[in-house]
């Protein structure tokens, strides 16, 4: 009987001892994440407006030229996106928080070879679409507004689709530029490119079939071309 209770007394310990261990990893973790927030929030802060306490786009100018990258960079937008920033050109601390937590980065070294992995992690194709997607919405910059005027979305077409699809971004924004059926684009059309420039023939389009519901302006755009 001595024994059994000299055996219970020992697992009752160990149990305690390992509690105990758990305790204090949390207690270290929980003290890091903090402090790495404080970091975050600094980081923030350096960029704000004082007034404001936002983001602003002198603010992400000065964030530009610190991370060596011009504002029209699209890393700066793969950015805005790990943020899901909602206003075009403003970051808020909650956003700034959540995109970088998720990059673990705190200083400026860590923020520069975050975006390469950033890039990267865009480029995966169900990210990749999320992100399309997103590049429209983060530039409808008026309340309620739909649609993106075509000088617009030629820009944004060459920043976010022009290096994986150069021949086809170039002839559309081409056909873009000169057509005088449609003023701006919406959303179902900007889906339509992409869909256009990662299923279809270029320049050949020899898959491609008008019956299959693509937008009328890839319809027109595909006549023009064969008409070339």
């Amino acid at each position: 009987m001595p024994r059994t209770s000299s055996k219970k007394g020992s697992a009752n310990s160990t149990s305690s001892g390992t509690s105990s261990t758990v305790d204090l990893f949390r207690a270290a973790s929980g003290k890091a994440a903090s402090k790495e927030l404080e970091r975050i929030d600094q980081l923030f802060y350096n960029y704000a407006n004082s007034s404001s306490r936002i983001i602003d786009p002198e603010g992400i100018e000065s964030l530009c030229s610190d991370l060596e990258l011009d504002h029209t960079d699209v890393r700066i937008l793969m950015l805005a996106w790990k943020m899901q920033a909602e206003k075009q050109g403003y970051f808020t601390l909650d956003e700034w928080r959540t995109g970088f937590k998720a990059l673990r980065a705190d200083t400026m070294v860590k923020v520069k070879k975050a975006l390469v992995d950033l890039e990267k992690e865009v480029r995966r194709s169900s990210n990749f679409i999320d992100f399309y997607s997103y590049a429209f919405r983060y530039c409808l910059t008026e309340e309620k507004q739909k649609s993106i005027d075509i000088e617009s979305i030629c820009l944004l077409l060459d920043l976010v689709l022009g290096s994986q699809f150069h021949p086809q971004v170039d002839a559309l924004n081409q056909y873009l530029k000169i057509q005088i059926d449609y003023k701006v684009i919406n959303m179902d059309q900007w889906m339509g490119f992409y869909r256009f420039c990662n299923e279809i023939s270029f320049p050949d389009f020899s898959n491609y079939d008008p019956d299959h519901a693509w937008p009328l302006i890839l319809d027109n755009f595909v006549d023009w071309i064969r008409s070339k």
